[in-house]
């Protein structure tokens, strides 16, 4: 028996296969804030607060020549649905060598949810924390790079 047959029997689990393997396999996750310093991120975003229980952090890499995100990683304090939604955020952006910055200004909760074959109803507003969390860090690049005209 592995440990997710411990944490979640068949019955009763209401989340997607996807959902289960970003959650207990994240992609890009970062475990502490020294790996961000280390990381020596172009973009930085931060939503959330940790008092209450929820936080999400996006670090991004830019390709200044391609004008795509090259590289994401992030930091959090959530949920499972945060958890997942946020690793599948950050595969969608970096796939195929790098999504446009404004494609990836782009993406919408629902896009997140459609590729982690859904989310329980009630947990929605935890896939809202990757993709706010990815604009700040854009805008945050933005702002660090005098392309403050680019910012919606």
């Amino acid at each position: 028996m592995d440990v997710t047959d411990k944490v979640h029997p068949d019955e009763g689990w209401f989340y997607s296969d996807i959902v289960k393997d970003h959650f207990f396999n994240p992609r890009n996750l970062m475990y502490t804030y020294e790996e961000a310093k280390e990381f020596e991120p172009d973009g930085e975003g931060m939503v959330g607060d940790p008092a209450c229980g929820d936080m999400m952090n996006v670090y991004i890499k830019c390709d200044k020549v391609k004008d795509c995100i090259k590289d994401c990683k992030w930091l959090t304090f959530g949920c499972a649905s945060a958890i997942a939604s946020t690793s599948m955020m950050s595969e969608m952006v970096t796939e195929d060598g790098g999504m446009q910055i404004d494609e990836a200004l782009e993406i919408k909760p629902k896009q997140i949810m459609e590729r982690l074959g859904g989310l329980p109803s009630r947990k929605f507003h935890c896939s809202v924390l990757g993709d706010k969390a990815l604009k700040g860090a854009i805008h945050d690049y933005f702002e660090k790079t005098g392309q403050e005209e680019r910012i919606k």
